[in-house]
């Protein structure tokens, strides 16, 4: 192990130094982590923050210094995206304080947070739907005409169109955000973070939805943005990506803070077993396994835009994975197939018998769930409770003489958490004030209820940590192993998708390129059949 790590103890987070002070008192000096002579943009002192029935922060000490992209890692619950919120003015520190220039600051809200050159790209997108891409940017801040009373809409779009350049993206500022995909409204929440004449830019899972191109072009922005008098927080699960762009790294567990060092003096390996207390293995493939006999087979499927003739057979007890670059078409056969978005053509044969699906509950009845990229759109009820969001596919099974037993679903419920450790103070905790993790726990939850022959998964670690995605792994081998299940994986990580699949399909341009076997699959093999557009004229 790195001499930077010599008498850590790893199996657990640092203890809290005392009782930590209110926001308007003065805390106890500590010792700021080496900045290597640069300039401290903001200093956090002894953070701590409670929610009902949780301890959500205790004690955090983490320092924003000029000049540098600052990596902020644990698993999910470990804290990271409060201690930001808590940054940004969203929440009040039930102890501790900011400091900025050395004296402390209270930061009431995010405009003031604004007022104090702080920036934050959210995990959870803070858009209007309805509203134009441009009006989403700029929104309160709108250009107008002379007279000052109508927003001057020609100057408006222009602006937006010029920051989305900068950015490399081609989207339309005029465009509904409603309309766009999840990583092009990933894309304009930077924009419009970038809007704003920040010092501090806060970026919470900033590359979640974005392809790889789009990920190297957020790095030069961040790149172009750091200088000795601005600095980036940025918080992500993917190792590889923190290692290519920062220089510090903070590790917090628990709510409690664990080490901060510059990332050079890191492992990755090292990263991961102070976030999780715990070795992951990592290069690891499915056994090889007897092809059986396909317990679902689609031929010709196309949606009459991106789609063409997509074909493809899942055996029963495999992971069948789906690979491809953004806008290959994996999405658009998932949810053709589920019947969330019509198709033109195409046949859909399940256990040997033809059968038409034209909705979702169409596929529910015939045993086949749907996990979507897209949870918080698509997969929950972020105003219900745990309790609500895992008995809604299999509400039947807890009604009786016309009531639900809200005992029976609570019971339900709460074995789903224990088994899949989802981090919630109780069953009733509204899902909105779970982390991203668990939310897509409660997801997995749901459909494990409703006990479906096959699963689709679509980007089932998204914005999950490691030892979250260790856990995922697990249960995905436990339900085709032990329970006999066929499984759908979309990812658009591609060491994800050789780790897991039996088989993978490879996608681009809606078309189906190429099936590989896992012995035979490299990132090599998939990047050439994902990156197989056809030509003109074909």
């Amino acid at each position: 192990m790195n001499e930077a790590l010599a008498g850590q103890n790893l199996s657990g987070p640092r203890q809290p130094g005392g009782t930590a002070s209110t926001p308007s008192e003065p805390t106890a000096p500590r010792q700021v982590p080496a900045g290597g002579g640069k300039p401290v943009l903001l200093e956090a002192r002894g953070i701590t923050k409670v929610f009902p029935g949780v301890r959500a922060l205790s004690d955090v000490d983490f320092t924003i210094f000029g000049g540098e992209c600052h990596a902020l890692v644990g698993e999910n619950g470990a804290g990271k995206s409060t201690l930001m919120k808590v940054i940004a003015g969203l929440y009040q520190p039930d102890g501790g304080q900011l400091l900025q220039n050395g004296k402390p600051v209270h930061i009431s809200g995010t405009v003031d947070a604004r007022n104090h050159g702080i920036s934050v790209i959210h995990q959870e997108f803070f858009l209007m739907n309805h509203l134009t891409v441009a009006q989403n940017i700029f929104i309160g801040r709108e250009p107008k005409l002379p007279g000052g009373v109508l927003n001057d809409d020609v100057k408006l779009n222009k602006e937006a169109g010029e920051l989305l350049e900068r950015l490399g993206v081609d989207i339309d500022p005029r465009t509904r955000v409603g309309d766009l995909t999840v990583a092009q409204q990933q894309m304009v929440e930077i924009a419009k973070a970038l809007s704003f004449d920040s010092k501090i830019l806060i970026m919470d899972e900033p590359t979640a939805a974005l392809t790889e191109s789009e990920v190297q072009t957020l790095f030069r922005i961040i790149r172009d943005f750091v200088t000795p008098t601005t600095g980036v927080v940025y918080i992500s699960h993917r190792m590889e990506e923190i290692k290519a762009i920062c220089q510090r790294i903070t590790v917090l567990r628990d709510g409690q803070f664990v080490d901060s060092q510059p990332a050079e003096n890191l492992s990755i390996n090292e990263v991961i077993q102070l976030m999780v207390g715990r070795k992951i293995a990592t290069d690891i493939r499915p056994e090889p396994r007897q092809a059986s006999e396909p317990i679902l087979r689609v031929e010709g499927l196309s949606n009459g835009t991106l789609l063409k003739d997509v074909s493809f057979e899942l055996q029963r007890g495999e992971i069948l994975g789906f690979a491809g670059l953004m806008g290959a078409g994996r999405t658009e056969t998932a949810r053709a197939l589920v019947g969330a978005d019509p198709k033109t053509s195409g046949t859909v044969t399940l256990k040997g018998n033809r059968v038409n699906i034209h909705q979702p509950i169409d596929a529910v009845k015939l045993g086949i769930g749907y996990l979507s990229e897209d949870r918080k759109r698509y997969g929950l009820i972020l105003s219900q409770s745990v309790t609500a969001n895992i008995a809604l596919p299999s509400l039947k099974e807890f009604t009786k003489n016309g009531f639900l037993q809200d005992d029976k679903m609570a019971r339900v419920a709460e074995q789903y958490v224990t088994s899949l450790q989802i981090k919630t103070p109780s069953v009733r905790q509204l899902l909105r004030n779970l982390s991203g993790g668990n939310q897509q726990k409660v997801v997995l939850a749901k459909w494990l209820q409703r006990d479906c022959d096959i699963l689709i998964f679509d980007e089932p670690t998204r914005g999950i940590d490691v030892g979250a995605k260790q856990e995922i792994y697990d249960l995905l081998t436990h339900l085709v192993k032990q329970e006999g299940k066929s499984i759908i994986m979309i990812s658009s990580e591609m060491e994800e998708v050789i780790r897991m699949s039996d088989r993978i399909v490879v996608m681009c341009d809606g078309r189906v390129t190429g099936v590989l076997d896992n012995a035979e699959a490299t990132q090599e093999k998939i990047m050439t059949l994902a990156t197989q557009f056809e030509t003109k004229g074909n």
